[in-house]
């Protein structure tokens, strides 16, 4: 399996939204984001190793969602961010595409 490798993950964010408005953003901008998605999966107990399969949530859009709607408030909450809030939900589902890419390998 493929360790995650936060460049490779800022790039496929960057592909999944519009070059004009990626070239906005600086590598650290899209950092925070990838931050604040495993602070939520952290706080969640997501990165638990021991979790199975079975105890997995059924309903990965409505984890999608309540992850967007967390990354929304943190960057809403950060003076220093720029990132546009219409452009958190695509850049979330990059970077999980991203992280379901690495999993494709077990």
């Amino acid at each position: 399996m493929e360790e995650f490798d936060e460049n490779k993950a800022i790039a496929h964010m960057r592909k999944a939204i519009a070059e004009s408005e990626s070239q906005k953003y600086s590598d650290d901008e899209l950092l925070n984001l990838i931050d604040i998605i495993w602070d939520f999966y952290e706080q969640n107990g997501l990165l638990d190793v021991d979790l199975n399969d079975d105890e997995e949530d059924d309903d990965p859009e409505a984890m999608i969602s309540d992850l967007v709607d967390y990354a929304k408030r943190m960057i809403k909450k950060d003076r220093r961010a720029t990132l546009d809030l219409e452009l958190i939900e695509p850049l979330v589902k990059a970077e999980i595409e991203y992280e379901d890419s690495l999993l494709g390998d077990i």
